[in-house]
Formats: structure tokens, sequence, C-alpha cells
């Protein structure tokens, strides 16, 4: 399964706040379960969302056991809410 949020960030880009908010980003790769992670910028005028943020799971098991871990409540209650001006959310599973 793959779990994926493409986000607008309130700061200026470059800005001493960015950079902490993706040092704040990168603390989610410890949580258990996550087995591709990434960060990525949007490269073209397509969309509104400058940056995005894309991890697979093995199972939905351990995509549940991220969402409710505490330290992605940490980062959703004091990272995302207060940096994120907008953003998309998509979680999709291959199909053969």
């Amino acid at each position: 399964m793959t779990h994926s949020v493409f986000f607008k960030l309130s700061y200026p880009k470059s800005s001493i706040e960015e950079n902490l908010f993706f040092e704040a980003v990168n603390t989610l790769i410890t949580i258990p379960g996550i087995v591709n992670f990434r960060c990525v910028k949007q490269t073209s005028k397509k969309n509104d969302f400058d940056y995005g943020i894309i991890m697979e799971f093995d199972t939905q098991k351990e995509y549940d056991y991220y969402a409710t871990h505490p330290l992605h409540s940490h980062f959703v209650q004091y990272h995302w809410i207060p940096s994120v001006e907008k953003f998309m959310e998509l979680d999709f599973e291959t199909i053969h």
C-alpha cells in the first residue's frame, strides 16, 4: 500500500521554518513498517502543491500502525497542522 500527501507550506521556500519542517518529516522514517520513504518537490505548474511525501507499506496493518504511532501523532499536531497551508492525501494499493 502507498500513502502519499501533496502539500503547500505556509512558509517561504528555502526558509528556516521550511527546513525545520522537513527535519521533522524525516523523523517519521524511524517508525517501523515503512518500506520506501521519499520527499518530492513539484516540477510542473499543473497544481498548487509544492511538495509531497510518499511512503510504502507491505500491509494495511503496517500502515495502520504508522497512522496511530505516537511519533506520527506528534508530527501532525506540532508540525503538520501549523505548517501546511493546504494538502491532498492519496492512499492506494497496487492492482494486479
